[in-house]
């Protein structure tokens, strides 16, 4: 893994021109020697750029951990994302005060790019230490802040020690002979160019101690794997209880253990690559034992033997069959069922029916009981083996109930069975339909015909009739002639499902 290196040539080059031009402008130089400001700047500049796109590719590697293993390295990355944000924030505070040193030096249109007034004495000293609060107090205070939450974040000792030297606020030796403070050392009448530099060297330190940061974390992340002080073997059984003539099924295996170390165990029927078993059951019985050891070796080769220990029942055979729909069976029509027996899949499963038909489909069971029945037998078996019974009443599906579908102001589909409703709904709907709809049953069924009755102003009654579900151009226009308060009847439905007809109640519909 990449890092950034103090002691590389190209750093310490940069160091040693920062220190030679920092004590040349201190001995009142030409303006030929604070020219050469600009090549350290582009040289400290070019270092960020290589920072940053080092500092990318760490945090690219951390975040497509956290995308393959999300617990292992999650904490980690949500870490250094909090960091590198907490960097950028104070890179950009830093670039925005080498913005205001050169504005001071230069004018409100002086850029970065180009400074004209490098020799400038007093625009650093105006921006970093002109107010009660200076900026060059709130710096270093964020330095500070900085530093710590990066060694917060640091477990490597000499990376601690770099991160700690580069992001030093300590008072140089110069500004202790003066009683100067760190800001008023570095800033106080300082050249423009000089101080604008010493920002960028700064903005350089902080990507670096970045970069250590993000290369520590990442070097971290699953440094604590399999490093444990417990080991403790489980039975994971598939189930505790066991039917009679079936197996008691589950999984052996050893917390916080690498699973693809060799173990020992005890009982032959136990596999040793996955620790998958499976015994007999035997006799209907409670808390029956299940135990053994199992061996392994620590990563030191110490040898460790571990004892497990499971209780399971064995239960006698029994069957639910259970209606998705209502507690009984309507005659003619497909009534939806779930069967299940304990310790058993749905497809060991067959199932038969004492009168009309029962099949299997997605899972589901269907039983379709003959019309005229008032009661039928479901057997379970599983494979040729029986398992249980059940009866169920049947009877005939309830009348359905009329009603008019609608969307609301929502976009919600609604069925207005009666009563007040705007004139708009009914215009824009297409007709009726009919359907049980008492919260246990939903089966739709065909309209034949309907009528509609209409009052006028003489209170005769005038009948239009529909041959389907949907309302006649003519129905419709009476409809818009309604006033407000007015109503109209809808009467003579006649519905269909499964070969039969049934007449069913009017409903009135008052516009509102």
């Amino acid at each position: 893994m990449a890092s950034n290196n103090p002691r590389s040539p190209r750093q310490k080059m940069i160091n040693l021109m920062y220190l030679v031009f920092i004590a040349m402008m201190a001995l009142n130089v030409s303006s030929e020697v604070l020219d050469g400001f600009d090549l350290v700047e582009e040289g400290l500049i070019q270092t960020i750029k290589s920072t940053e796109e080092q500092n990318n590719i760490v945090i690219g590697r951390i975040e497509n951990v956290n995308a393959q293993n999300p617990v292992k390295a999650g904490e980690l990355y949500r870490q250094a994302d909090s960091f590198v944000k907490e960097s950028d924030r104070l890179v950009s505070y830093i670039q925005g005060l080498k913005l205001r040193i050169v504005q001071e030096a230069d004018g409100k249109d002086g850029k970065l790019e180009q400074l004209d007034h490098k020799e400038d004495l007093d625009a650093a000293s105006i921006v970093m230490l002109k107010s009660k609060e200076t900026e060059g107090s709130k710096l270093r205070t964020a330095i500070n802040n900085y530093r710590d939450d990066a060694m917060k974040l640091v477990a490597n000792p000499s990376k601690k020690k770099i991160i700690n030297d580069r992001l030093n606020t300590n008072v140089p030796k110069k500004g202790k002979l003066d009683n100067k403070n760190w800001e008023e050392t570095l800033f106080e009448k300082m050249p423009a160019a000089a101080a604008v530099t010493l920002l960028t060297k700064i903005q350089s330190d902080i990507r670096s101690a970045q970069g250590e940061v993000l290369t520590d974390l990442y070097d971290n992340i699953g440094a604590k794997d399999f490093r444990v002080n417990l080991l403790e073997a489980q039975v994971v059984p598939n189930s505790e209880f066991v039917v009679a003539g079936g197996s008691y099924e589950g999984r052996v295996v050893i917390s916080a253990m690498d699973t693809t170390k060799n173990f020992t165990y005890s009982i032959p029927s136990i596999d040793p690559e996955t620790g998958y078993f499976k015994i007999a059951a035997g006799a209907v019985g409670v808390n029956k034992v299940f135990s053994g050891t199992v061996k392994l070796t620590s990563p030191d080769g110490t040898p460790i033997e571990r004892s497990f220990e499971s209780k399971y029942h064995v239960v006698p055979r029994t069957t639910t069959i259970q209606m998705d729909e209502a507690n009984m069976l309507y005659a003619g029509e497909e009534n939806k069922l779930t069967i299940s027996v304990p310790g058993m899949s749905n497809d060991q499963l067959r199932s038969t029916i004492s009168a009309g038909s029962i099949t299997k489909s997605e899972g589901k069971w269907v039983a379709t009981p003959p019309k005229g029945s008032t009661s039928v037998k479901i057997s379970v078996y599983n494979g040729a083996t029986f398992v249980s019974d059940q009866e169920f009443r049947v009877r005939e599906l309830p009348d359905p109930a009329p009603y008019i579908e609608y969307k609301d102001a929502g976009g919600v589909t609604r069925r207005f069975k009666g009563g007040r409703i705007a004139k708009t709904v009914i215009v824009n709907a297409d007709g009726i339909k009919a359907s049980i709809d008492d919260g246990l049953l939903d089966r739709q069924f065909t309209v034949i015909r309907f009528s509609t009755v209409f009052l006028d102003a003489m209170n005769n009654a005038i009948r239009e009739v529909s041959d389907g579900s949907r309302f006649t151009d003519r129905q419709k226009a009476q409809i818009r002639q309604l006033a407000r308060g007015k109503s109209f009847f809808i009467t003579d439905i006649k519905v269909s499902r499964g070969g039969s007809e049934r007449d069913l109640n009017s409903i009135e519909v008052r516009i509102n």
